[in-house]
């Protein structure tokens, strides 16, 4: 396309209701990872992959980055595509399982793909770098924030990672002095969990409050936290940190009621999507805060058009992953353009291209301003911390 990859983001923004509909006829046109491909790979085309979890417990991440990435390509197809080149999406299910996620891999090169906008989270991310370095094909991951899911160096990230989200909570936390004492619940089993919970103790260390509690859980003993609660009951802790996904956060607001326990309870990216938790009582979530780089109710353009768009498409209010999907589409773009790839370029020889380009782009996206990279892979952006206040997400001052 003639225009850089920011006047497309600029041409965008003006055109919000004009496409409804795009993105729901083609994200509906996904498959299992054991499934046969149903996106046609169109010839000339750039074919990007996808993968995430689509159903399961953690189908709200997947769906919500699908979606945004399917507006993002509808958006970039509108405006002219990428150096006059188009983008065919294909989204994957995993169901958030690292081997099915490595099968979804598998399908989408069979189909043709050239680029992968994934994994959605982080054990299926890292068992799909490892293929995706071998096969020498670009991958940037919108959400899969451990630190091993961009260690070769094709691989790139939208989100902190989980040592960032660690080290940020516990920093905003003590600069705006929101508590004294401090109690944590974390999943020992799990590598985002236990990744975020190492560097919030260590950077606590400098920060001026106590961590009067540590408590772990198991992936084989995440229903029953009363013994978790009690302790950080019992420590007088007036905020408990929650680095652990949103379905598990969700109890243990019910289970913390139920016990009598009032405090002010924080997490991270793991815990957007709390409010669309089946039969929870959004009351229970009211006063949640959490360290996010996105916000709905924020009031530039870009956000209050892609809001207004994904509510048209999807009938919802779009999160955090919705956002790291659209931005990582339009990294993608950016890169390519920058890169000066063509359809008919080896995965290899694009990947390298973007590989360089990467480290020289800067996009405007919707978690972030003027979003860099460097050559690790990881992102260069400013934390947020948003608040859930009459059942929405609204950003802190």
């Amino acid at each position: 396309m003639k225009k850089k990859i920011v006047s497309v983001l600029l041409a965008a923004t003006l055109a919000v209701m004009s496409l409804a509909g795009c993105g729901n006829q083609a994200s509906d046109k996904t498959s299992t990872a054991e499934g046969k491909n149903e996106v046609e790979a169109e010839e000339g085309t750039f074919l990007i992959g996808g993968i995430g979890p689509v159903t399961g417990e953690l189908a709200i991440y997947g769906m919500a980055e699908r979606n945004g990435a399917q507006i993002a390509v509808d958006e970039i197809n509108e405006a002219g595509g990428v150096n006059g080149t188009k983008l065919t999406f294909n989204f994957q299910d995993d169901e958030g399982d690292a081997e099915k996620s490595v099968n979804a891999y598998n399908n989408l090169k069979d189909w043709g793909m050239q680029i992968l906008c994934g994994t959605v989270t982080s054990t299926p991310c890292i068992a799909v770098a490892a293929k995706s370095s071998q096969d020498n094909l670009f991958q940037i991951t919108p959400s899969g924030s451990a630190a091993d899911c961009i260690g070769p160096d094709n691989a790139f990230r939208v989100c902190f990672s989980d040592p960032d989200q660690g080290t940020k909570s516990a920093e905003y936390i003590g600069e705006n002095k929101l508590a004294k004492k401090v109690a944590i619940i974390y999943d020992s089993s799990d590598v985002y969990s236990s990744g975020i919970t190492d560097k919030f103790v260590k950077e606590a260390e400098e920060q001026d409050f106590e961590i009067v509690a540590k408590e772990a859980f198991t992936a084989d003993n995440k229903t029953d936290f009363s013994v978790q609660i009690k302790k950080a009951q019992s420590e007088g802790a007036d905020l408990v940190f929650l680095p652990i996904y949103y379905s598990q956060a969700a109890l243990i607001l019910q289970q913390a009621n139920s016990l009598g326990f009032e405090t002010t309870f924080f997490g991270c990216d793991g815990l957007d999507g709390i409010l669309g938790v089946e039969n929870f009582d959004q009351k229970l979530a009211e006063g949640v805060m959490l360290l996010t780089p996105f916000a709905a109710d924020a009031t530039d353009e870009l956000t209050k058009n892609f809001v207004a768009k994904y509510k048209e498409e999807y009938g919802e209010v779009p999160n955090q992953f919705a956002a790291d999907g659209y931005d990582a589409i339009y990294a993608i773009a950016a890169a390519l353009e920058k890169g000066e790839c063509k359809p008919d370029m080896s995965v290899s020889d694009i990947c390298e291209a973007m590989k360089k380009a990467m480290t020289e782009i800067s996009i405007e996206g919707l978690t972030g301003e003027k979003i860099t990279w460097d050559e690790s892979g990881a992102p260069d952006k400013e934390a947020k911390a948003v608040v859930i206040k009459d059942g929405a997400y609204s950003l802190m001052e």
